[in-house]
């Protein structure tokens, strides 16, 4: 059964919800028959990317704010990421647009290592404060996943996944993603924002019993006997 998250590099909760979704995870007895698939989504596509400005500088600047104030909120954001384990840093991060990070996230996905480009990227900006814009920067996390090198600076150079990008964002204002993350369950539920575990455990059981009901798993015959055949014949 596939899941499918939408999600933003840039997006604190997201890397949060992403915590919160495997522990979930982990508690489903046939994670082994979840397909995870991350879709592509910019909270701010117009964002220029300054190496200079942290994201507080930037929040304290676009949203008005006194730069205490936005201290104060990374902070919050901060505290509820150690709550599942994770390290921010908020007065690293940088300001970066996100579409590049994006092409190579859909990239990695077409050799199997969308997941793993979503981590890298998350920790890169949230963790260690690297410019996830950057293509020397997103080629080093590459290749710490096993992408090639010289194939994903060709991706980077040039044009290459864009329009995929740009066709998960449009198909996110058709499911009605209106903030990430968003997680939508064999396209039938979604569960919207860092919910707790047990929130994503329950939608999980929900559609994947419905989702097994309607794909019945094939019997696998381990041992045959004597038995009849509807042909009458019996041996």
């Amino acid at each position: 059964m596939k899941v499918e998250i939408w999600s933003d590099v840039m997006c604190p909760f997201c890397y949060i919800g992403k915590r919160k979704f495997e522990k979930a995870l982990e508690q489903f007895p046939n994670s082994d028959r979840i397909e995870i698939e991350w879709k592509s989504f910019q909270l701010n596509p117009g964002m220029k990317t300054n190496p200079g400005k942290n994201i507080n500088q930037y929040l304290a600047e676009e949203k008005g704010w006194t730069l205490e104030y936005a201290e104060q909120m990374t902070d919050h954001v901060t505290a509820v990421a150690a709550e599942v384990g994770l390290e921010y840093n908020m007065e690293n991060a940088i300001v970066a647009n996100s579409f590049d990070a994006h092409r190579f996230v859909q990239f990695a996905k077409t050799k199997g290592k969308g997941d793993a480009a979503e981590e890298q990227l998350f920790k890169a900006y949230f963790t260690d404060g690297k410019n996830t814009a950057d293509h020397d920067v997103l080629i080093g996390l590459g290749e710490q996943i096993g992408l090639d090198r010289n194939e994903l600076k060709t991706v980077l150079e040039g044009t290459h996944f864009g329009e995929e990008v740009r066709h998960d964002i449009y198909e996110a204002q058709q499911v009605g993603v209106r903030g990430v993350p968003f997680f939508v369950l064999d396209r039938k539920y979604a569960v919207s924002g860092a919910q707790q575990p047990e929130t994503f455990l329950g939608a999980l059981e929900k559609s994947f019993d419905e989702w097994t009901k309607a794909n019945p798993a094939p019997l696998v015959n381990i041992a045959e006997g004597n038995s009849c055949s509807t042909d009458g014949i019996c041996n």
